[in-house]
């Protein structure tokens, strides 16, 4: 008989981590697995496509609790919030399940291994919490201070953790220090190329002046930390590299998930969009804000190159879908780019600085061919490397192994 796996995510909403649980779960379900995901937000409206048209179940619970207090201990509320989901599920839900796989937030764990018939969990490890914020001030440490050691103790308490790259691997093991003997699972993010199968045809010119044929596009959250300033640096340093015929073939659109409940992500859009009219490039620049899955794979299909600007980002979905999309993508030369993009081959990896990405992006200015050779190259990489058939086998492999009776292991 198949697992049954139970999916707890705190926010369900369309960023990358989102994108790997919603493909695990496609991915269980496709080996005959009964799936169910609980969160603690889900917005049919800001969502991937397959929540809704997949057949997986999808539980809300614990929306009420705030996200913050007044702008701050976001951690905090993002822990009560998912400790709350979980003791509901254990005690109240009446599910039945097998495993749990659980992701960003470990705090759930215990509440999953304390109960009368403890539960299997596996981890995925995105990357440590503890480094996705600093520690500016006294206060903030000592806030921080027994988050970060409840992060490391109850990540420790899975009985299987994955990571999304070797980077984050080695991450993981000078981060979590106490957890030196555990041995974390490199299992990479996939494209589930199904989602992929649709009309390539809709026209940009609603969004794009006509004249402009080399379109640099850029895919991340309006969050600071994706260093989105760079490719709008970058495109103005590439300003002063061509004449003005060249100049007036390019444009830049920084398209992103962006969430009105977030104050990061209506904080950071005006203030690119700002930084934009101080380049005096706005006019050669497009934003747009959560963009459908269709509306992504046009854009994918008409630019000239993905500008990745993301420094020691854990893993990055954005160029693996660029390159099935034979699309070449300019990187940062640090974190997961490292494993996935082929410098030279299916696009480059830069120093993050706009001297050096503005090189590159004269470079497909300059051969436009280069396009399409290094798009072919990234489309064979992706699909030898980064298959959805051998996510589904690593991560139906993993859940398998917790399931089986020690007795016939």
């Amino acid at each position: 008989m198949e697992p049954v796996v139970l999916f707890v995510h705190p926010d369900l909403g369309i960023g990358g981590a989102e994108r790997l649980v919603v493909d695990a779960a496609l991915a269980l379900k496709s080996r005959g697995c009964r799936v169910t995901i609980w969160t603690a937000h889900y917005d049919p409206n800001h969502c991937f496509s397959e929540t809704k048209d997949s057949g997986i179940p999808i539980q809300c619970c614990g929306d009420w609790l705030p996200r913050s207090l007044m702008g701050r201990c976001q951690a905090l509320c993002a822990y009560l919030r998912m400790i709350f989901l979980t003791l509901y599920i254990v005690f109240l839900s009446g599910e039945q399940f097998d495993v749990v796989f659980c992701d960003q937030v470990s705090a759930c764990i215990p509440f999953f291994k304390w109960t009368r018939n403890p539960k299997k969990v596996l981890f995925y490890c995105h990357f440590p919490d503890q480094l996705l914020t600093q520690r500016i001030s006294l206060l903030k440490k000592i806030y921080r201070k027994p988050i970060d050691w409840l992060e490391e103790k109850t990540t420790g308490m899975a009985d299987c953790i994955l990571v999304n790259s070797h980077f984050t691997a080695d991450v993981f093991k000078q981060t979590f220090a106490s957890l030196s003997q555990v041995e974390p699972y490199v299992l990479y993010p996939s494209l589930n190329v199904s989602k992929f199968e649709c009309d390539l045809s809709e026209d940009l010119n609603s969004i794009l002046p006509l004249s402009r044929k080399h379109i640099f596009l850029s895919i991340n959250r309006f969050e600071r930390k994706k260093n989105l300033s760079l490719a709008l640096e970058a495109l103005c340093r590439l300003r002063d590299k061509l004449d003005l015929l060249e100049w007036d073939k390019v444009h830049m659109i920084l398209a992103g998930g962006y969430d009105e409940r977030v104050a990061e992500n209506v904080e950071h859009y005006q203030e690119l969009k700002d930084l934009a009219s101080q380049f005096k490039i706005s006019d050669h620049v497009t934003f747009l804000r959560s963009f459908s899955d269709e509306q992504k794979l046009n854009l994918l299909h008409n630019c000239i190159c993905v500008v990745y600007t993301p420094s020691n980002e854990h893993f990055g979905i954005v160029p693996i879908e660029a390159m099935y999309m034979q699309c070449p993508v300019i990187a940062a030369n640090s974190g997961g780019p490292l494993e996935s993009v082929v410098s030279n081959v299916t696009g480059y990896l830069c120093e993050p600085s706009p001297k050096d990405f503005s090189n590159a992006m004269e470079r497909f200015v300059k051969n436009p061919n280069l396009k399409i050779t290094m798009g072919k190259s990234g489309h064979k990489r992706v699909m030898e490397t980064f298959s959805f058939e051998a996510f589904s086998d690593q991560i139906y492999r993993h859940i398998c192994k917790l399931t089986v009776s020690p007795l016939l292991s």
